[in-house]
């Protein structure tokens, strides 16, 4: 979610960023093996495929379907995504899974709230779900980790399950904070990921409260 960029320089840089994010990740998902598509992501319940799946729902679904899925789902924002993901995951091969990024790089969708640094956040975060837990190495560029940190918004904590109560986050490596309370320090890519509720592997964080951000 976050603050929308305000300038039209500022959308068009975070256009751009959309665009070569999506790309850099169909690259990078073509490489993985059977095994690694199916392997647990960092998203509870949901493997690598389904995290792919879901990352271009939006662009191939039309709103009348996704309104229809809502209103199967009861009004569950997470049971309708959930539902969409796993079929598709069953109904494309991982290739296509894939490519559907290449071939929406520079598709305009964004989610409900928060524009253009929400779709960012979007590929971002997601392409982090896999890379992580498949013990990957890929660093997000500065530019775009810097549009994704400044636009944190507590407002979104609750739909992420964010709970940052007396804690600080302190990236290691680029000049940024968040919050305040006792320092938890890593790597800002990793600190984005906690901004969005998610736990992360032991070792990649430090501080007094690290146990709360730590998978078992």
């Amino acid at each position: 979610m976050g603050k929308a960029p305000h300038t039209a320089t500022d959308r068009a840089a975070t256009a751009a960023a959309i665009a070569a994010e999506r790309r850099e990740l169909a690259d990078l998902f073509e490489t993985l093996t059977p095994g690694q598509w199916g392997a647990p992501s960092l998203c509870a319940g949901w493997r690598v495929r389904e995290v792919v799946a879901h990352m271009s729902m939006g662009f191939r679904h039309p709103t009348t379907r996704v309104l229809l899925e809502l209103v199967k789902a009861r009004g569950s924002l997470h049971r309708m995504t959930d539902r969409l993901a796993r079929s598709d995951a069953v109904a494309h091969p991982d290739a296509v899974l894939a490519g559907f990024l290449r071939t929406h790089a520079q598709h305009p969708w964004t989610p409900p709230v928060g524009g253009l640094a929400a779709a960012l956040g979007h590929d971002v975060v997601h392409g982090l779900d896999v890379t992580v837990a498949l013990g990957l190495d890929r660093d997000i560029p500065q530019d775009r980790l810097r549009i994704l940190l400044d636009a944190i918004d507590p407002r979104a904590f609750r739909v992420f399950g964010t709970d940052l109560t007396g804690v600080r986050l302190c990236a290691d490596d680029l000049d940024w904070s968040f919050g305040s309370g006792a320092p938890l320090y890593g790597r800002g890519q990793d600190l984005l990921l906690i901004a969005y509720g998610r736990g992360l592997p032991a070792g990649r964080l430090r501080g007094e409260e690290v146990h709360r951000f730590v998978t078992a």
